[in-house]
This record gives structure tokens, C-alpha cells and sequence, in this order.
């Protein structure tokens, strides 16, 4: 079950890619672009990454951090940001608890084969740690450009 608009999003603490503790808390008075995607290095989660890096600094001057949440290791994401001149702080879920409090880790299908994994979604958390817009089973062409459109109809609405 997806956390839906309005509700509390779900704390967490996870280590980034250098290893550093990242929790959601840190951030309370500031908007968070929480997206969580399946894999490093592969095309669309690449193809999303590079896309949040290119606009970063539109989503700072509207007073936001963009935050990636996958199942991969610390070194996996350190490397994937390396190889890719990523900007994005990427935070490594191993355990999947993340994923599963947000509801975005499931069932899938591919080939006619069923497998658990992450289910493509992003969060636009509040300043208050409120939930204010969801994306579900996101399609990655124009998706960054879409969550800064819906952060600035938010930052504009005051």
C-alpha cells in the first residue's frame, strides 16, 4: 500500500553514498523530492538520475532536496554517481524496510515471470513531512520535469 497524499510520510534513516546517515528529519522545513527507483546503472534509472541532476538547482532555488532511494549497496550508488557525474544524493535501502513503508516495493511482471521489486514512484514530501503529491509507476521521459512543475505550483500557492 502506497503512503497516499495527506499522510505523515514515514521517517526513515538511510546511509547515502559515501555512507553518511541521511534521515528524513533532517530536512523539516524544506520540501524533499523522494524518488525511489529499482536499480543502478541501468537505462531508465539512469535516464531518471541524470534528469534530477540536470535540474537540481531549480528544485534548490525552490528550496528542495532531491533525494534516490534503491535496494543497492553504499559502493553501488558511489560508483553509479561517479560513472555517471550524478548530483542527486542517492541512499542505499538494503533491507527494504524503506521501500516497503512507502509501499513502493511489490510485485512484478516480466517475461510472465512474478518477482518482488521497486515499482518506479516519487514522493513530494512538505516542509512539514506531509505527503503533497505522489507519482505512481512513473514513466521516466519528462517525470523531473513534472515534479519541479508540481513543486513550484506548490511553492507559488504559499
Amino acid at each position: 500500500m502506497y503512503v497516499e497524499v495527506g499522510q505523515k510520510a514515514p521517517p526513515f534513516c538511510l546511509p547515502d553514498e559515501e555512507g553518511k546517515e541521511v534521515c528524513l528529519e533532517d530536512f523539516r522545513g524544506k520540501w524533499v523530492v523522494l524518488y525511489f527507483y529499482p536499480k543502478d546503472n541501468t537505462p531508465g534509472c539512469t535516464k531518471e538520475a541524470q534528469a534530477f541532476s540536470e535540474l537540481l538547482d531549480k528544485f534548490e532555488e525552490l528550496g528542495a532536496v532531491v533525494l534516490g532511494v534503491s535496494p543497492d549497496s553504499v559502493e553501488s550508488h558511489r560508483k553509479f554517481k561517479e560513472k555517471k557525474g550524478l548530483k542527486v544524493r542517492l541512499l542505499s535501502d538494503e533491507s527494504k524496510d524503506v521501500l516497503k513503508s512507502y509501499g513502493v516495493w511489490q510485485k512484478k511482471k516480466m517475461y510472465g515471470r512474478e518477482y518482488d521489486g521497486v515499482v518506479r514512484t516519487t514522493y513530494l514530501i512538505d516542509p512539514e513531512g506531509n505527503v503533497a503529491h505522489l507519482w505512481k509507476r512513473v514513466r521516466v521521459k519528462g517525470h523531473a520535469e513534472a515534479v519541479l512543475n508540481k513543486l513550484r505550483e506548490f511553492v507559488e500557492q504559499g
